[in-house]
């Protein structure tokens, strides 16, 4: 904001020096004619005009060499913080894309915003914002993620979680990984939020039929047994990661590339 009243100021006065100074030399030009027309005359100035243009003469002189100067003051000023704010960066800035870049273009964050709104308290801004950053990463279960997360930790509404990943596994195909990822959340929420057991045991055996003798099918199996269906867990399963630093694993990976 204050480089542009900076700016203004600057550009007023330098337009206002302009105009001083065009007038000023108009002025002269003026007297200079009438001074040249009384000497062509060959009188001898009866009414003493001569003395007093000839002092108008050279105040005017003075004035316009103050203009001069000023205006050689304000054009130099605002061009050297125009060169300091925009051209010295731009060069240096495209200096160092050639040297030291691939030419590749370095991809913006895009759940940035979001992630400012969830600082802020805003969730209802944050949810739109990440709805933007899954549209424009289509492949990025992150903001998925995190928009269920805002739903159930932060609204109190896990239906609503369980709604978005719904919506998340039926408008996208999904890697094997990310899929699984999913049905785990959504087993979660269905079990110790919603307290739906049934609904929790059906999507764990889901896993363990779309993804067998993989470490998700493990999870699933472990995951059975602790819920006490009549299962034994795998050595396949006692091996597998926990599904928590798994997913620390991915937020991880992410910001690093996004970063």
């Amino acid at each position: 904001m204050w480089k542009r009243i900076l700016y203004g100021v600057l550009a007023l006065g330098l337009g206002w020096s302009w105009l001083a100074y065009a007038l000023k030399n108009s002025e002269m030009k003026t007297i200079q004619n009438k001074i040249v027309a009384i000497n062509e005359a060959g009188e001898n100035d009866p009414e003493e005009l001569l003395p007093k243009l000839e002092s108008d003469l050279h105040s005017l002189e003075g004035e316009k060499t103050f203009n001069g100067v000023l205006l050689t003051f304000l054009s130099a000023g605002l061009v050297g913080i125009f060169g300091v704010a925009y051209f010295i960066p731009w060069v240096a800035e495209r200096f160092s894309s050639s040297v030291y870049d691939s030419g590749e273009v370095a991809e913006k964050d895009v759940s940035h915003d979001a992630r400012s709104f969830v600082a802020q308290g805003k969730y209802a801004e944050a949810i739109a914002a990440y709805r933007v950053a899954a549209t424009a990463e289509p492949l990025n279960r992150l903001p998925w993620v995190e928009i269920a997360k805002i739903q159930k930790d932060h609204l109190d509404d896990p239906n609503a979680a369980v709604a978005t990943i719904h919506e998340a596994l039926e408008n996208q195909k999904w890697q094997a990984n990310d899929e699984a990822y999913f049905l785990f959340r959504l087993a979660e929420l269905f079990e110790e939020v919603q307290g739906d057991r049934a609904s929790a045991v059906k999507i764990l055996h889901q896993i363990t039929a779309q993804f067998p003798e993989t470490r998700h099918s493990a999870n699933a199996h472990h995951k059975l047994h602790e819920l006490n269906v009549g299962v034994e867990p795998s050595s396949l399963a006692m091996k597998s990661k926990d599904l928590a630093t798994e997913e620390a694993e991915y937020l991880a990976k992410m910001r690093k590339e996004n970063s």
